[in-house]
């Protein structure tokens, strides 16, 4: 997991955040791995520390990451 140990967010920073990894979770297909769900948290949090507020752009760019790197991946094995 990269370092967020310097990070600080408020509760309420927190609560919107956490929404926007469950929903982002709940929308993948079962089942989800802990890779995934690391590499979501890691992209709400790093997203979040540049200033992101809204769950729904949390939720978005989480899943664009993990796509994008669900590419490069398969790409990289092919």
């Amino acid at each position: 997991m990269l370092d967020f140990s310097n990070a600080s967010f408020s509760p309420e920073t927190i609560e919107v955040m956490k929404a926007a990894l469950d929903r982002a979770v709940a929308s993948l297909p079962a089942p989800v791995g802990s890779a995934h769900v690391q590499a979501i948290a890691e992209s709400i949090l790093r997203t979040a520390k540049e200033g992101e507020r809204d769950p729904v752009v949390l939720q978005r760019m989480a899943l664009m990451e993990l796509q994008i790197s669900t590419r490069c991946d398969a790409d990289r094995r092919s």
